[in-house]
């Protein structure tokens, strides 16, 4: 009932000072940039009220992007598995802000280290996909800490895994490894969406396929269930991170902007 309230009021004053500007002779509209401003604000408010759930959809989707790349959800295959992992990731799935709560406590943190490797933001979520954030977790392949390593790979990338230490598990030493394994694996494949893909199943599998199919977009890759659905479940969890409020995580609806622009600090 408040929300009808405030739409309507908002409408109304729109009306009104439309009213008020329309009134005024268009030559002198044209001249005053406040009043060409205003009125630019109200058609795109009206333009937002009018749009369609389906319109609305639309735009939605044309706005997900990973990596700096639009995601093709005009591919109806495409769009149905977005849409199964959005779905596992809204808040009506997790019923927890879990997620969000580690997202506000790691992610500033980590997307500082990859910023100055040239990574693109996205991979940040990698670690909340990879382990929920728990450095303890260790697969039943032997892949461990933050970032979900092998030992032999972290060890490679300068961390040290022996029985007295393992650096998967700091988070400051294991991301600059992660962002060194990306960047590698970026001259190898130069797309960062085959680079997930290779996150995940490895460089040299994925180059196999790729030899394969002849096909070197992942969205198209006949790949196995879990790379298949990698990517998928990164890009659903930067949906829910970066929109709270439309996947359900309401009490987190004004968070994201307050840690994905923190006062700066030497986090390197």
């Amino acid at each position: 009932m408040i929300k009808k309230r405030v739409l309507c009021c908002s409408i109304v004053l729109s009306m009104m000072i439309l009213s008020k500007l329309y009134s005024t002779p268009n030559s002198m509209a044209k001249k005053d940039p406040i009043k060409r401003t205003l009125l630019a604000q109200i058609e795109k408010q009206k333009e937002g009220i009018a749009l369609s759930p389906e319109r609305q959809k639309e735009a939605y989707y044309r706005s997900v992007m990973f990596a700096n790349e639009q995601v093709p959800l005009h591919n109806p295959s495409v769009e149905r598995k977005f849409e199964r992992y959005l779905a596992n990731f809204s808040f009506r799935k997790q019923q927890s802000y879990d997620l969000h709560k580690k997202a506000a406590k790691h992610l500033p943190q980590i997307a500082t280290i990859l910023k100055s490797y040239g990574i693109p933001e996205d991979f940040k979520y990698v670690p909340l996909v990879e382990s929920d954030m728990n450095p303890k977790i260790i697969s039943h392949k032997g892949a461990g800490g933050y970032w979900q390593f092998m030992p032999a790979t972290a060890r490679l990338y300068g961390l040290k895994v022996n029985g007295n230490v393992d650096e998967r598990k700091d988070l400051v030493k294991s991301t600059h490894a992660a962002a060194r394994y990306l960047k590698s694996l970026y001259k190898e494949f130069n797309d960062w969406t085959l680079v997930a893909a290779a996150y995940n199943v490895g460089g040299g599998s994925l180059k196999n396929t790729i030899r394969r199919q002849g096909v070197n977009d992942y969205y198209y890759l006949k790949l196995n269930r879990e790379t298949g659905s990698y990517v998928y479940k990164l890009v659903s969890m930067k949906q829910v991170i970066e929109n709270p409020y439309k996947h359900g995580y309401k009490r987190y609806a004004q968070t994201y902007d307050k840690y994905q622009h923190p006062n700066e600090r030497n986090l390197l």
